[in-house]
């Protein structure tokens, strides 16, 4: 395994904060708080946190339910527009 220099920023960390941001938006559009999108999704607030701070690297399968939970297609929050 490659050891990786902590100058080297990793593409991925990028499109995980991408992602974040976009599942950010798309809540705070709908007025709703991190809260309430755990409740809905039966996770913990802390994780819907690291999700939207880009700390996570969620399963498809959450993210369909991030979409779901949101009201949008999961293109939404998964493509850039």
């Amino acid at each position: 395994m490659a050891n990786k220099t902590k100058n080297v920023r990793d593409p991925r960390r990028d499109e995980l904060r991408k992602l974040g941001d976009r599942v950010r938006e798309q809540r705070r559009n709908r007025g709703m708080t991190q809260e309430a999108l755990a409740e809905a999704l039966d996770l913990s607030v802390a994780y819907v946190s690291l999700i939207e701070r880009g700390g996570r690297n969620p399963p498809y399968t959450t993210v369909v339910a991030i979409a779901r939970a949101l009201g949008v297609p999961a293109t939404r929050i998964v493509a850039e527009e």
